[in-house]
């Protein structure tokens, strides 16, 4: 199964609506095998978001991904990082689609929810800095034929 990171972010622990981003995550099927809250810092962040770092954004970053703690999560399923940008939705919740999660809860493009790995290789890069080792629980739920064909899980 892939793996991929999720970060319910502080504008989703501040507004309540972590057990809604949750449930259409397991509703939908994903394998939730890892899952904490921590408080993020300065420092990775630098890291997570180094890509950004040298942009005049990035302080804003920092100051809402610090403004509350984080809900960090692992989730497993076939094609899990495909699956959940998708159910994301484009990054400004103002233009993401109606259904999506952030289209369905936010109207920020700063303040939106949620972030997703967006590569299988980021993934498994961006759980090893949330996650230590023996913080992910990888196992096989009873009702995993109700969510996948038999050549879905062999492939």
């Amino acid at each position: 199964m892939e793996q991929t990171l999720v970060i319910l972010k502080p504008s989703a622990i501040e507004r309540c609506l972590t057990g809604e981003i949750i449930k259409r995550i397991e509703n939908k099927g994903l394998v939730i095998t890892g899952m904490k809250m921590m408080q993020l810092g300065e420092s990775i962040l630098r890291e997570h978001y180094a890509h950004l770092v040298d942009r005049p954004f990035f302080p804003s970053i920092v100051e809402s991904m610090t403004a509350a703690p984080v809900i960090v999560m692992c989730l497993e399923g076939v094609d899990a990082v495909t699956v959940v940008r998708t159910m994301t939705g484009v990054t400004n919740g103002r233009n993401a689609a109606p259904g999506t999660l952030r289209g369905d809860f936010c109207m920020s493009g700063q303040a939106n929810i949620i972030h997703a790995s967006d590569s299988v290789d980021n993934a498994q890069i961006e759980l090893k800095r949330f996650f230590k080792p023996g913080e992910i629980f990888s196992y096989t739920p009873s009702n995993i034929k109700y969510l996948y064909s038999a050549d879905e899980l062999q492939a």
